[in-house]
């Protein structure tokens, strides 16, 4: 099940290079427990995020999922007590062709109710986005056709754009909180024209030799702002302008296991896996 990466639109990629979609599969796969749930570390409990990000790969993958009763029951076991849970035990569900019950539609209207859905704006950057559960939110509500006031959460984000067109708490950008506000800003049907200076902050962090770093002026890249990056440029109608190198980038991040890590060093995790398998995607590669 090997692919030869091929030319896709304007990207030109180097005809020797195979990426091994069987291998990444298996990579997933062989991390499912007995309960049907999944974990990045074989042996470890199976958690609703790693659950999430493995069906996401298998479904990018155009692979199906193994044992997928036993996966539907074991999140539906799970309990709901945070917007994280919500949020990954609800895709999850939905990937596996489950609907989802009125209890994600209460808790979504109550969290636009009561604005909980305004992130925290005093995160440190290394951890989280100030939006990441903003994103969240919008995105449960477009999944339970749940009404936002989006006025009102556009007013939020927009606060947060800062001199040099980037996102960020207290005048600190950073290419996940652009994202995470750009992309929450695309669910609300904002004009993605008023935010054409934003790519201008987003091309300070892409490196010519491959990826993108989390802010200007760094010199290495790593997976995470090299998927903000990219898919920040695809919400504003842009590309990247170094796809082969950056293509280079993420294969050099893919473990002996078929998994991927945040670079060359370090540990595969089912979330920079996805990061990956999305960007090559988004080149035409998978």
């Amino acid at each position: 099940m090997g692919v030869r990466l091929r030319e896709a639109g304007r990207f030109a990629f180097k005809e020797k290079a195979t990426l091994d979609l069987e291998q990444i599969v298996d990579y997933v796969v062989n991390r499912q427990n007995d309960d049907g749930g999944y974990t990045f570390c074989q042996g470890a409990e199976s958690n609703a995020q790693d659950t999430y990000y493995g069906l996401a790969i298998l479904e990018l993958l155009g692979s199906s999922f193994p044992h997928v009763e036993k996966t539907v029951k074991w999140l539906q076991k799970l309990s709901l007590d945070s917007i994280y849970t919500y949020y990954y035990i609800g895709k999850a569900l939905l990937m596996c062709g489950e609907n989802l019950d009125n209890r994600f539609n209460k808790f979504v209207t109550s969290a636009i109710c009561s604005s909980s859905y305004f992130g925290n704006a005093d995160v440190y950057v290394e951890v989280s986005s100030e939006f990441t559960t903003t994103l969240m939110i919008l995105e449960l509500a477009n999944i339970s056709r749940t009404e936002s006031d989006g006025n009102a959460i556009k007013d939020w984000l927009l606060q947060y754009k800062n001199n040099d067109c980037g996102f960020g708490a207290h005048q600190h950008s950073n290419l996940s909180s652009t994202y995470h506000a750009v992309a929450s800003l695309s669910f609300l049907k904002h004009n993605m024209n008023d935010l054409h200076c934003t790519e201008e902050f987003i091309r300070q962090c892409e490196k010519p030799y491959g990826g993108f770093t989390m802010i200007p002026r760094s010199s290495i890249p790593y997976m995470e702002p090299t998927y903000y990056g990219v898919m920040t440029l695809d919400l504003l109608g842009k590309n990247c302008r170094f796809p082969s190198q950056t293509a280079d980038f993420i294969l050099k991040c893919q473990r002996a296991n078929g998994g991927f890590a945040r670079s060359d060093m370090g540990i595969s995790s089912f979330e920079n896996t996805f990061q990956a398998i999305s960007i090559l995607r988004k080149f035409g590669m998978v």
